[in-house]
């Protein structure tokens, strides 16, 4: 056809007897509340899918008519009353007690800061697990009920969109958001007013809007620079996320760094505590440091004050997921800005300064420097974090440097598929609901009768196949196959094929994370994909990042695998990877695989997800399945040493997968004794719900961080803000001073070490610490009793302070202890100093230990 193609949306006007359905669509707890979501399908389901999930767009869309009807339905309007009471039940909930006892709602508040926030397909302001986890995080905060805003950037085209053509390679499409599509709205400050702040970017300053979406109980906040009244190329900054160039990525960073602190000045909200989920948001260090240099502390007493009340999460072991820039690009954004610092550039450089990075600036350094509360997202994590990093305290033991962990979790009510709410609804009533934290309450599981938990684990297997088929039909339409072909490719993909084991892997493309693992042995797999009397299903979705060419090599080659005529059917490739899709796979499939190269993987949440829906994870120890794994409850991968040659580790790792997969895995599946259904597959099932979903739930998780790092937090800004301050300049003062006279300390033993003392029998320790210009006040003294490993760790059992007697005629503070070991047998023990202040944040945030 020729001539324009012109528009048109016809509105309806919304009844007042369903006014609300506005205040609905316009609150992000319809991207956890399945009720809300309820609403909007009964209206039309049709419309609810062609609109992306999207409550504002199918309310601009819904006929009159559908509405009109809807309004004289009783049914529905009972159930749309029922709706809107929960809503405001939910929305006017009190603190929880546990958090109340460390948080005033009246005075105190946690501010989130993150890059990507991943609530809903309809805000697409994410683009794989950070994001997820971050809005994971924002709807527990809400569900909790802590004082809570969070702070990001709104996006005007967001992540890609995926498409995989014939040969295989990933097309991605990027479509700009229309912002009256999304729930958010113009912030405005306490008079009303629009808020709008400004940034200094060398040579001019940039406008930023700040919008306001509300996700419960909590705001998100989202930073805004396309604006008319920025040049083009600023108007850019907040583009595409995770586009663009350095120059791009510092300007988004100090966005939203500096520019989210200004925001929340604006809009009147004084945080206590401050989060930063990676290093991106780092520079909101920085310009908190200028406020309070502005308010009259020097540069290092505001570092401390700051850093006293900053957390900070570091998320994964890949160096490419730390964010480093050269000195000239930093030297460029700050070096006008420094006299508001009140400190000179070769400091501001020096803490962002890391071994591996000279001459750069590392934002996770900066991130590490300016909080003292630090984190990873899992044990294993955690460790392999305090490792990496280490270099911020190089005389502690990793084991014992202020990096800790809190493993991440999921939020049940977003991704426990509907069939269990209604299940759970049914045998338990709306009371497990309250019982999300509770281990003991989940063992009644097993009271669930196993045919029925079968149907559920097969209903949702055939929604799932229902999608899949309709999925991969359009695609392999789209590009070009014929129906006989389609016909081949989708024909194990019918609903009604439920007794196939389906395998699930699905999550972003990166090579660390090793989708190809399974085809070391192609012979094999298409032996165990081709069983007759076990037939199997292999389903791969994901995106890689439009410049990681390797990872978009890995969807090339899954591409071809899924084309071979062994295995045509039997693998399936899906493309358009998001949140809709993910909700499907992680309660749809059988088993989760995960075979990421050890320890590369931070936490994997969304095994997580899959497990707390009854599938079986089958994965590498590695991540939060290092320490969920307890034998009944999955399948787990041994990782090899990560020293030995990569060929090697995959070979063998990828053997061992084939070996679980054909002699445990699928035996265990098909063993139905005549039930109709494995009695020993859905034991193993209720065995993962019951271990996953009181444990690894995104409310465990935020209560972790209350307890140990937001509730310490609040108090320490509480300590060192009092006296205008004072307080945080003298834990200054006293840091320079340790600093200056820490390399002349030394220490010595003065008594005669023993090899064995009878039992009942002290142990006098007499040990000589040179302290230079220090007392004995300004150190610890300590002896520490413990085990050697086989590694030759030393772990330690017992710690004992030895105590100042007197001063030696070399100057010298001597210290004593009458030791008493409190274990029999062989032990050891070590003695040590280490500078000490009642206002420290972390006994060893200094980095200084010295041993005998």
């Amino acid at each position: 056809m020729f001539g324009t193609r012109f528009t048109l949306e016809v509105r309806p006007r919304i009844p007042k007897k369903l006014e609300r359905l506005r205040a609905l669509a316009d609150n992000l707890l319809y991207s956890w509340d399945r009720r809300v979501r309820g609403l909007f399908y009964r209206l039309d389901h049709e419309l609810w899918h062609s609109s992306n999930h999207s409550p504002k767009v199918f309310l601009r869309r819904i006929s009159q008519r559908r509405l009109e009807d809807a309004a004289e339905d009783r049914v529905f309007m009972e159930e749309y009353s029922r709706v809107c009471s929960a809503f405001d039940s939910y929305m006017q909930e009190h603190v929880q007690s546990d958090v109340r006892l460390l948080f005033d709602p009246k005075r105190d508040m946690v501010a989130y800061f993150c890059l990507e926030f991943g609530f809903h397909e309809s805000l697409p302001l994410y683009s794989g697990g950070l994001g997820i986890l971050a809005g994971d995080h924002c709807k527990a905060a809400s569900d909790l009920g802590l004082p809570f805003v969070a702070v990001g950037l709104l996006y005007r085209q967001g992540y890609f969109t995926q498409t995989i053509d014939n040969h295989g390679s990933q097309i991605a499409h990027y479509t700009p958001t229309h912002f009256e599509d999304l729930p958010i709205s113009p912030a405005r400050d306490a008079e009303g007013r629009e808020v709008h702040v400004h940034l200094d970017l060398p040579g001019r300053q940039i406008e930023i809007k700040v919008w306001r979406a509300q996700a419960g109980r909590i705001s998100l906040y989202l930073l805004d620079t396309d604006l008319d009244v920025n040049a083009e190329q600023d108007r850019r900054i907040t583009y595409q996320l995770y586009g663009g160039d350095e120059n791009v990525r510092i300007q988004q960073e100090l966005v939203l760094g500096v520019g989210g602190t200004r925001a929340l000045r604006a809009l009147g909200i004084q945080p206590t505590v401050w989060h930063t989920n990676e290093g991106h948001a780092a520079f909101l260090i920085l310009e908190r440091c200028r406020e309070c240099h502005g308010a009259g502390m020097s540069f290092d007493a505001a570092l401390e004050f700051v850093a006293a009340h900053t957390v900070f999460t570091t998320h994964t072991p890949v160096s490419a997921g730390h964010d480093v820039f050269d000195h000239d690009t930093i030297k460029h954004y700050f070096k006008d800005q420094l006299g508001g610092y009140g400190t000179t550039l070769e400091r501001l450089l020096e803490l962002g300064s890391s071994p591996g990075n000279q001459g750069s600036f590392n934002m996770t350094a900066l991130a590490l420097r300016g909080s003292r509360f630090h984190n990873g997202v899992s044990k294993i994590h955690g460790q392999v974090a305090s490792r990496m990093e280490g270099y911020c305290w190089p005389q502690i033991p990793h084991a014992e440097n202020p990096l800790g962990y809190i493993t991440n979790g999921v939020h049940v009510p977003t991704f426990l598929a509907l069939q269990w709410s209604s299940l759970f609804d049914l045998q338990f009533s709306a009371e497990w609901r309250n019982q999300l934290l509770n281990h003991e309450y989940w063992q009644r599981l097993d009271d669930i009768p196993d045919h029925n938990f079968w149907s559920v684990r097969q209903l949702l297997k055939s929604e799932l196949l229902t999608d899949v088929r309709r999925r991969a039909i359009r695609r392999h339409r789209r590009n070009g196959c014929s129906e006989a072909q389609i016909e081949r490719l989708t024909r194990f993909l019918s609903p009604d094929h439920t007794d196939t084991l389906i395998l699930g892997f699905a999550r972003r493309f990166a090579t660390y994370k090793r989708a190809t693992l399974l085809f070391q042995d192609p012979e094999r797999l298409a032996r165990l994909l081709n069983d007759p009397h076990r037939p199997v299903v292999l389903i791969f979705a994901g995106k890689a990042h439009p410049q990681d060419l390797p990872g978009q090599q890995l969807i090339h080659t899954i591409h071809e695998y899924s084309m071979r005529p062994e295995f045509e059917g039997r693998i399936v490739l899906l493309e358009g990877y998001d949140l809709a899709l993910a909700r499907k796979m992680v309660v749809g499939v059988d088993v989760w695989i995960n075979t990421p190269e050890y320890p590369l993987e931070a936490c994997g949440t969304s095994g997580e997800k899959a497990g707390i829906n009854g599938v079986l994870n089958l994965s590498v120890l590695d991540g939060w399945w290092g320490e969920a794994f307890n034998g009944s409850n999955g399948w787990g991968i041994t990782p090899h040493d990560p020293h030995l040659d990569l060929a090697v580790r995959n070979r063998e790792e990828g053997r061992e997968l084939m070996d679980l997969l054909e002699q445990e895995v699928a035996p265990l599946y098909f063993d139905r004794d005549g039930h109709g259904f494995s009695e020993g597959w859905i034991e193993r099932s209720k065995n993962s719900m019951k271990t996953l979903i009181p444990q690894y739930n995104s409310q465990r998780m935020v209560m972790d961080y209350v307890m140990q790092y937001y509730g310490p937090a609040n108090l320490q800004y509480q300590t060192l803000r009092a006296a205008g301050g004072e307080p945080a300049s003298r834990l200054a003062e006293w840091k320079k001073r340790i600093a200056a006279a820490w390399p002349h300390v030394t220490i010595r033993r003065l008594d005669q070490a023993r090899d064995f003392i009878l039992a009942g029998d002290a142990l006098p320790l007499d040990v000589a610490v040179h302290l230079g210009e220090l007392t004995a006040d300004d150190v610890v003294v300590e002896c520490l009793i413990g085990r050697d490993q086989e590694n030759g760790e030393f772990t330690i059992q017992s710690h004992f302070p030895l105590h100042k007697t007197a001063t030696n005629e070399q100057g010298e503070t001597l210290f004593h202890l009458e030791l008493t070991p409190n274990l029999p047998g062989l032990q050891h023990y070590m003695v040590r100093v280490y500078p000490y202040h009642e206002l420290l944040s972390s006994p060893f945030e200094m980095g200084c230990m010295i041993w005998l």
